[in-house]
């Protein structure tokens, strides 16, 4: 019993004395004085600045190798830096001649074929062979040359006025198809509607005489009513009007210069007629000077009944005295209805 008592006591005594060294090599750990960090955080901040430089290193690699690849364009037509547009042009010819793949059947020798003709691309035109100049001297510029290289290689490729037609035209084909789609809902929104097809009962009376047919040979005739009666509806639908080709945002941008020169002469005419002559308004501008004070838009405007068009017209509310009268005549009808 005393052996194993002391067994005991000694195994005690040598955890006690691992806990207590594990404590201290932690709490020195956390002043950060003595044992490193563990062996995981060690090898993550080992390894992520490592994967950095490389991705690093091989950006910079391939922002220089963007030209000619991991060569020197000069030294694949064997001239200097400083060698003249004169100099570059025969280099080329002389190795063109020599690597061809039809004077020269070897295929290394028309790899290096393809890389001399690229050389000769980059270094025959100012710009480019500028950039590369650039690029050679300034390696560190990573972003920059590379941005340089693919704006001078894809940039100007496609003729920004074919890119303005084309945007022009898809905009305005989803225009009308939008255009369509929403007028064709409403229609269909509106078939279903008491209102509707109690006019639609009524004009097939009306065009029939009062006698209606249901036999299946007058389904033609009833779906013809129908339509005629969809094309008198039409504009009664507001903010979902037909699809117009004039309205298309290609049209009107082509039309630009004709609506902009038409707009000044109407602004002209309207200057010299009402300002400096001081006419009275016809009955065409009034309104237009009525909807505008109104703030409705011009179909709205429209769809109001010709009396209520005309007593608003006479009430002259383009006047600002006018105007704040109709409005609190409006307010006091609107809490007398309340």
């Amino acid at each position: 019993m005393g052996t194993v008592g002391r067994e005991h006591s000694i195994v005690e005594f040598g955890s006690t004395e691992r806990k207590q060294g594990t404590e201290e090599k932690e709490s020195l750990n956390v002043f950060g004085v003595m044992d490193p960090l563990p062996a995981a955080l060690r090898w993550r901040a080992t390894a992520i600045p490592f994967l950095v430089a490389v991705l690093l290193l091989s950006t910079v690699s391939t922002s220089r190798a963007i030209y000619c690849d991991e060569d020197d364009c000069y030294d694949l037509l064997g001239v200097s830096q400083s060698a003249n547009a004169s100099e570059i042009k025969k280099a080329y010819y002389k190795l063109s001649l020599k690597h061809h793949p039809d004077k020269n059947p070897d295929p290394e020798s028309r790899k290096l074929f393809v890389k001399i003709a690229n050389a000769y691309e980059i270094l025959k035109d100012e710009a480019t062979r500028e950039q590369y100049d650039y690029a050679i001297a300034h390696p560190e510029e990573v972003f920059y040359n590379t941005a340089r290289y693919y704006r001078a290689y894809y940039g100007h490729k496609t003729d920004p006025r074919a890119v303005l037609v084309g945007l022009l035209i898809i905009l305005s084909g989803f225009q009308y198809l939008n255009q369509s789609t929403r007028y064709n809902q409403a229609v269909a929104m509106v078939k279903k509607t008491p209102a509707y097809k109690n006019k639609l009962r009524a004009l097939e009376l009306e065009r029939s005489g009062g006698i209606t047919n249901k036999k299946k040979s007058q389904k033609n005739t009833v779906k013809k009513v129908e339509q005629d009666l969809s094309n008198e509806l039409d504009l009664q639908i507001t903010g979902a009007e037909r699809a117009s080709v004039w309205k298309l945002l290609g049209v009107r941008f082509v039309l630009l210069p004709y609506t902009l020169g038409k707009l000044l002469l109407w602004s002209a005419c309207w200057f010299w007629r009402y300002r400096v002559k001081k006419h009275s308004y016809s009955w065409e501008d009034a309104s237009y000077l009525t909807q505008r004070s109104l703030g409705i838009p011009l179909d709205r405007w429209r769809h109001i009944d010709e009396a209520t068009r005309e007593d608003l017209v006479l009430k002259r509310l383009w006047e600002k005295s006018n105007m704040e009268s109709y409005v609190a005549d409006m307010r006091k009808e609107s809490k007398r209805r309340r």
